[in-house]
């Protein structure tokens, strides 16, 4: 009677590369926010031309990596929130790609409407809350 044969080891998981700290980057003026229509997250004509400034900066700074905090208004409940400033954070690194920067340097996070940069309840402020926002920290 034959040996019964030994089990295959299972390969050891990969690490998976440990994603940076938003507490590491830092807000720069080259970088400009780019901002949203009401419950959208499509890029607007006018900021596209912001992100293609964005991408030519990130371009010509190999040497640093991105995070994109995906922001929203208050109107809507906070899970709502956080799920469509993912949604913003994302479109703009998938426009920063198709422009040649590369997936691999791009962090998103979502705060939803957690992070204010206008606390009135009106349309002028809660547009400037609608954004996404740019910072860096090197490699």
């Amino acid at each position: 009677m034959a040996a019964p044969t030994p089990a295959p080891t299972p390969a050891a998981p990969r690490p998976t590369p440990a994603r940076p700290s938003p507490k590491e980057f830092v807000a720069i003026a080259d970088l400009k926010d780019i901002y949203f229509d009401f419950d959208k997250y499509d890029i607007r004509p006018g900021d596209a031309k912001t992100l293609d400034a964005n991408a030519a900066w990130f371009k010509s700074h190999a040497d640093y990596l991105a995070l994109i905090e995906g922001h929203a208004d208050e109107r809507g409940t906070n899970e709502y929130n956080l799920a469509l400033g993912e949604r913003r954070a994302k479109s703009a690194m998938n426009y920063l790609v198709s422009q040649g920067v590369q997936a691999s340097r791009i962090t998103i996070i979502s705060y939803g409407e957690e992070r204010p940069q206008c606390t009135e309840k009106n349309e002028g402020c809660w547009s400037k809350n609608r954004r996404a926002h740019f910072l860096v920290k090197p490699r």
